[in-house]
Order: C-alpha cells, then sequence, then structure tokens
C-alpha cells in the first residue's frame, strides 16, 4: 500500500508516527529505548482516537474523500466471493461508475450493486469519479429487478459525490431515472441493504438508497447536497472558511443521521479511518452485512414492503403552530 495522503488535521498523527519509526529502527535490544517505544505507541493510539473522536463535519467529509480510502471494488475482493459482473442498460451502454453482478457473502447469493469512483487517474476518467449517468441508474434497476425475481437480496454500497452533472445525462433523463429507482426500489420484493461508504451525495447516492437497512461508515457522510455547492448557494463562493460552515449547517455525519433517524447504524471504522486498514474494516463490514441478511430472510415478501413504506414514513420531524394576529388579540385566525 502506498503511503497515505495526509490531511490537514493529521499532522500530530503523522509526527509522532515519524517519531515511533525512529524509535523502533533505532531500539535494537535496549530494555530503555523498548519502554520508550511502548510509551510512544500508547500516546499515538490516544492521540488518534482523541483526535478520530472529535472531527467536525467538515473534516469528516475529508475522511470520507481520502484517497486511499476502500472503494466497491476494493470491498468486493475482501468480502465478496464468485462475484460475476453483469454489463449494460439493455438501451444505451454500460456505465463504469455503477458495478453491479452476482456475489456469494457467506451463505447468502447476493445481489451487489456498488458506486465505484476510482484510486488512480486512469480509474477515476473511467468511472467517472464516481458520478454515475442515467445508464448507470438503469443498469442497477434492471438488476435490482432480476435479483427480486429469484428472491435474492441486494446490497448497495453508496460513493459517490453525486450524479453526473453534465449535459448529456440531463438530455437522457438523469433526474426521472433517479426517481424511477426511488420508487422501484420502495417496493421491491425482496430484502436490500445499503450501506455508505464514503460519500452520499444527493440524488446520486439515493438512486441506489432505498432499503430495509440503511447504514454508514464512521466516517462517511449523507448529504442532499455538497459542502461545496451548499456554500456556492449561500454564499456564492466555496472558500475555506465557507465549506466548513456549510458542512456543519447540513448535519451530514452519521453521528447527526443517527440521531435523526434517517440511518439505522454507525459502522465503526478502524482506529484512524478506514483507509488505514481496509482489511479490518472489510471485515467489520462483512459481520454486519451477514447480520442484516440473517435478519431479514424469513421476513415475508408484503411485510418486509410494509416496513420499508413505515420506515421512510417516519422520516423527518416537523412542528405545526399557526401565527397569532395582534389585531385579534393574540386568537387564532379564522
Amino acid at each position: 500500500m502506498p503511503p497515505l495522503s495526509r490531511l490537514p488535521f493529521e499532522r500530530e498523527i503523522y509526527e509522532m508516527e515519524e517519531l515511533l519509526a525512529r524509535l523502533e529502527a533505532n531500539a535494537g535490544g535496549e530494555v530503555g529505548s523498548s519502554e520508550e517505544v511502548r510509551r510512544i505507541r500508547r500516546e499515538l493510539v490516544n492521540l488518534k482516537r482523541k483526535i478520530y473522536s472529535n472531527l467536525s463535519a467538515w473534516e469528516t467529509v475529508q475522511v470520507a474523500r481520502h484517497p486511499q480510502r476502500p472503494q466497491t471494488l476494493d470491498y468486493m475482493d475482501l468480502i465478496f466471493e464468485e462475484f460475476v459482473e453483469l454489463h449494460g442498460d439493455r438501451a444505451f451502454g454500460d456505465d463504469r461508475a455503477i458495478r453491479t453482478g452476482f456475489a456469494r457473502l457467506g451463505d447468502f447469493r447476493v445481489m451487489l450493486i456498488g458506486q465505484q469512483k476510482g484510486h488512480t487517474v486512469a480509474e477515476r476518467n473511467e468511472c467517472l469519479y464516481g458520478c454515475a449517468h442515467p445508464e448507470g441508474y438503469r443498469k442497477a434497476l434492471k438488476n435490482m429487478r432480476l435479483a427480486a425475481k429469484f428472491r435474492l437480496p441486494v446490497i448497495c454500497l453508496i460513493d459517490t459525490p453525486g450524479a453526473f452533472p453534465g449535459i448529456g445525462a440531463e438530455e437522457r433523463g438523469q433526474a426521472q431515472l433517479i426517481a424511477v429507482n426511488l420508487l422501484e426500489m420502495s417496493r421491491l420484493g425482496t430484502p436490500v441493504v445499503c450501506v455508505v461508504i464514503g460519500e452520499g451525495g444527493s440524488g446520486g447516492a439515493l438512486g441506489i438508497g432505498i432499503g430495509d437497512r440503511v447504514s454508514m461508515l464512521e466516517h462517511a457522510y449523507y448529504s442532499v447536497i455538497s459542502p461545496e455547492g451548499c456554500a456556492g448557494i449561500l454564499w456564492k463562493v466555496a472558500t475555506e472558511e465557507t465549506k466548513p460552515l456549510a458542512a456543519d449547517a447540513l448535519k451530514l455525519t452519521a453521528k447527526h443521521l443517527g440521531a435523526l433517524g434517517v440511518i439505522d447504524d454507525v459502522i465503526p471504522e478502524p482506529l484512524g479511518g478506514a483507509h488505514r486498514d481496509h482489511r479490518e474494516m472489510a471485515n467489520t463490514l462483512k459481520g454486519y452485512l451477514l447480520r442484516y441478511l440473517r435478519e431479514l430472510r424469513n421476513v415475508p415478501a408484503e411485510e418486509l414492503l410494509r416496513r420499508r413504506y413505515e420506515k421512510f414514513r417516519r422520516m423527518g420531524m416537523f412542528e405545526e403552530g399557526y401565527r397569532t394576529d395582534p389585531s385579534r388579540n393574540g386568537e387564532a385566525p379564522s
């Protein structure tokens, strides 16, 4: 694995890791040096825990976008077996931002659908940085219907800054196809599990985000718009000052969304983020996915659809009231 890209708030962590590396190289068999190494290791763990347990919303976005964070294809290799990719939407083409196919997870045969952003420049260009076109959502829905026909659970791994914003995508009905996916997923007669593994941006994420279980990795984000887009609307410019303000206002972290009832679980990440230990993160995610599948496998289709409907109807809170008219001495308007 190449050296990790450094996030701005991780400066102290990397300084201590470099100090630890020097001490380990010079320790030899000296007892005093070994004790110093153990002390620094303990301090490093405490520092990581302190920093990552108090991330701001904008810092969480930066972690979710880390270039070495595990993506769909990484989890495919680490978690799933016997993956057989299904290409194309039978209408236009094969969108590489969404990968889908049959796979095995433990004892379960599943339909896996995931968004892929790519790690290298070549991969990102091929995957359009995870921003799917209409044919990507059409391909995903086609294979969801195939899964429902054979009563195979559907697993969706969400990781996109948003749907592709180009003119061609709009001309081919991007918004309508995402809306169709929302409708069809809400009444898909098979278990659907959705997990935000990195970025969960706008309708691009929602297009494969309606499920019986919707969860997020600890340092992922899920939002109606990116912080940059929000800042551009509110302050006309996205700067280092306005982006953190927008991120805070959007309440886009797993902690916020869990409290608001938008997600079912916050899936813990390795200390210091999923990008530091792909295998540990994959093992944790696998445990949650297997648990969800066991909970859902014996639920009748009618009951599954009823619960799914109620789940999304419960989201959101509001208060009703009226403004009094001073001229009416506080009486309610007629």
